[in-house]
C-alpha cells in the first residue's frame, strides 16, 4: 500500500488512538492537506528572514554555543542541527558540507516554514503543535516526500511561559536506527533544556536565579530580586509552584514559594525584605501589611518612607 493511502485510512480509522495518528488527522482533516503532495517546503524571502532573525537575536546568540556543541556530538553521523522559532521557520542551523545538498534539497534548511499546519507531520511542525518532545522517524511523517528523514525534536519555552522555540535534529542517513534516534532524542531534550536555562539567566540578568526544585526533565529555575521576591520563573517553575502559566507573574515572597521560613531569623534579616514581603503578600495593602508585621499602618509608613519604598498605586 502506498504511503498516502495508508496515511488516509489511518487518519479516518475510528479505531487508531495514537499520538501519530491524531497528527495525522489534524494534518488531513483540520489543515486539508494531502499526504501525496510533492510540493517543496516553502521558504521565506532573504528579507523576512532577517526580520525573524532580528526579532530573535539575543535569544540566537545564548543559543548558539548550545547548536555547536550538539553539532559535535552528531554532525559526523549526517545530522542536520536546526533552530527555529515559534511559527516553525528554521532561523540558525549547522550541518556538515557533505550532507548539506540533501538537506537543502528537502527544505531543511534556513528560511524554510516546517509548522504541521503547512507541512502535516513532522518533528518540528508536531512538536510545536503539541508542546512536547518528539520523534518522527521515516514513514511516520504525513508527506510522501518526507519519509527519507528521521527528525528529533524538543520544545524552548521562553522566560514569560510561552513556547519559544523547537530544537531540531535530522538525518539524512537510510541506515539510521530508531534505537540510535532514541540517543540523539535524549541529547536534544538536554540541549533544548541547557538553551532554555541560559536563555531565562540572561532575560534576569540582575537577579538571582535559584533552582526551584531538582528535576532532570526541566529546567525549574526562579529569578529573585534584591528584595527575595520572585519576579521571574521557568515555565516548569511555573507548573510546579503554581504560578500564572503565562506573561509576567505577580512578585511573590521567594521564601513563600520554596517553603521557607518567614520570620526574620529565616529567609532574610534586612528589614527591607521583611516589609516588602509583607507588602506583596497584601498585595500592597498597606493597613494589612502593618498588622501582619505587628505595627501601626503610620509606622510602617514611616519605615517605607526611609527605605525607598512607594506605595502600590491603583
Amino acid at each position: 500500500m502506498r504511503h498516502a493511502d495508508y496515511v488516509a485510512r489511518q487518519s479516518q480509522s475510528n479505531s487508531a488512538t495514537s499520538a501519530l495518528t491524531a497528527s495525522w488527522r489534524r494534518s488531513l482533516f483540520k489543515h486539508g492537506l494531502d499526504p501525496a503532495d510533492a510540493r517543496r517546503p516553502e521558504r521565506l524571502t532573504l528579507e523576512e528572514l532577517s526580520q525573524r532573525r532580528q526579532a530573535m537575536d539575543p535569544f540566537l546568540r545564548v543559543a548558539a554555543p548550545q547548536l555547536d556543541q550538539l553539532f559535535n556530538l552528531v554532525g559526523l553521523s549526517g545530522c542536520n542541527v536546526m533552530l527555529t522559532d515559534a511559527d516553525g521557520v528554521v532561523l540558525d542551523q549547522r550541518v556538515n558540507g557533505a550532507d548539506a545538498e540533501q538537506f537543502r534539497d528537502w527544505g531543511l534548511w534556513q528560511g524554510t516554514l516546517w509548522s504541521e499546519a503547512v507541512q502535516g507531520t513532522n518533528g518540528i511542525g508536531t512538536c510545536l503543535a503539541e508542546g512536547r518532545q518528539v520523534t518522527i522517524h521515516r514513514d511516520e511523517h504525513f508527506h510522501t516526500r518526507n519519509t527519507g528523514m528521521s527528525c528529533m525534536d524538543a520544545p524552548i519555552w521562553g522566560p514569560d511561559g510561552r513556547l519559544l522555540a523547537a530544537l531540531d535534529v535530522s538525518s539524512a542517513r537510510a541506515e539510521q536506527t530508531e534505537r540510535y534516534n532514541r540517543l540523539i532524542s535524549a541529547q536534544v531534550a538536554q540541549t533544548a533544556r541547557a538553551i532554555e536555562a541560559v536563555f531565562f539567566r540572561a532575560s534576569f540578568p540582575d537577579a538571582r536565579i535559584v533552582v526551584a526544585d531538582d528535576t532532570a526533565d526541566a529546567a525549574v529555575l526562579l529569578a529573585v530580586d534584591q528584595d527575595d521576591l520572585a519576579i521571574g520563573a521557568t515555565r516548569a517553575a511555573r507548573r510546579a509552584l503554581g504560578l500564572e502559566r503565562e506573561g509576567a507573574i505577580r512578585p511573590r515572597p521567594a521564601a513563600d514559594l520554596l517553603g521557607r521560613s518567614d520570620d526574620l531569623t529565616g529567609f532574610d534579616k534586612a528589614e527591607r525584605a521583611a516589609v516588602v514581603r509583607a507588602l506583596a503578600r497584601s498585595d500592597g495593602n498597606v493597613s494589612a501589611a502593618a498588622r501582619a508585621l505587628g505595627i501601626g499602618r503610620a509606622t510602617l509608613y514611616r519605615r517605607m518612607s526611609r527605605l525607598g519604598l512607594a506605595e502600590k498605586s491603583g
